[in-house]
């Protein structure tokens, strides 16, 4: 009996040991789970905060179109290692600001400006017929919601602060889209203005440009608030019309500033 007894608590010992044996190994495979999970989230937060960064210093011209991008030397300015700049990188190639050209590295995206204008030509179609839908569909909460992008824009605006009103520039457009209702609309409409941001920057501080910009917004949340979907219509498509006059403006202002100076008698 005594020889049963100490086998069986011997047997529960290995058992209990067993048992301990995994769970520590459980718990030692979720703490590295955890650190892999907040490795992935701090780059993931790094990388995004890097791509904002980066994309200011691509529309403010401080990384001119055509140029290599110099990822270390980003790295250094960023205190940071190459990793995290080239998920920002990737990130901001699919925004169409960059491209990964093989064997020589990202360069900042230089689109011809003949295309900039066909694929106005065409975004002012779809942006219009956007206008024309939302007003159609539109609810209140929408319309609130236009209103405050509307207001912040209008401040950002009167104090001349790009940095601000261009994000807010881009939201009010893609909520535009989005609360349009038509899905094929929206992903042909994103795949044109992906290719764009560089000349819709460089729009929008030519001729009055963000006071101009947002009264014509007012003009189009006006057209939805009233639900007049003609007048909707007419006021995007203007929109988008104009700021590729304005476009143009802006790529001849530049065109003779590059021009060396003639010399005169």
């Amino acid at each position: 009996m005594a020889s049963s007894r100490s086998a069986d608590k011997a047997t529960d010992f290995c058992i209990m040991q067993t048992v301990d044996n995994i769970l520590s190994a459980s718990i030692a495979e979720a703490m590295t789970a955890t650190d892999d999970a907040l490795t992935i989230l701090r780059t993931r937060s790094l990388s995004g905060v890097l791509e904002r960064e980066i994309e200011k210093a691509i529309l403010n011209g401080e990384i001119p179109p055509g140029k290599r991008v110099n990822e270390n030397l980003l790295a250094t300015r960023f205190g940071t290692s190459r990793g995290p700049v080239r998920e920002a990188l990737r990130a901001l190639e699919g925004l169409g600001l960059v491209e990964l050209i093989p064997n020589r590295g990202v360069f900042i995206r230089q689109p011809a400006i003949e295309e900039a204008i066909e694929i106005y030509d065409v975004r002012s179609v779809l942006f219009g017929l956007a206008g024309r839908l939302l007003a159609e569909r539109v609810s209140e909460a929408e319309i609130a919601q236009l209103k405050d992008y509307l207001a912040q824009m209008e401040e950002a605006a009167r104090s001349r602060d790009f940095e601000r009103y261009y994000p807010l520039n881009l939201a009010f457009h893609e909520f535009i889209i989005d609360a349009c209702g038509n899905a094929t609309l929206a992903a042909q409409y994103r795949g044109l203005v992906k290719k764009l941001h560089l000349f819709r920057a460089r729009s929008l501080v030519q001729g009055g440009g963000l006071e101009v910009s947002n009264s014509e917004h007012r003009e189009m949340v006006e057209a939805i608030t009233a639900r007049d979907a003609g007048r909707a219509q007419v006021a995007h498509f203007e929109h988008v019309t104009r700021a590729k006059t304005r476009l143009l403006a802006a790529c001849r202002k530049a065109d003779v500033e590059a021009q060396p100076p003639q010399l005169t008698n």
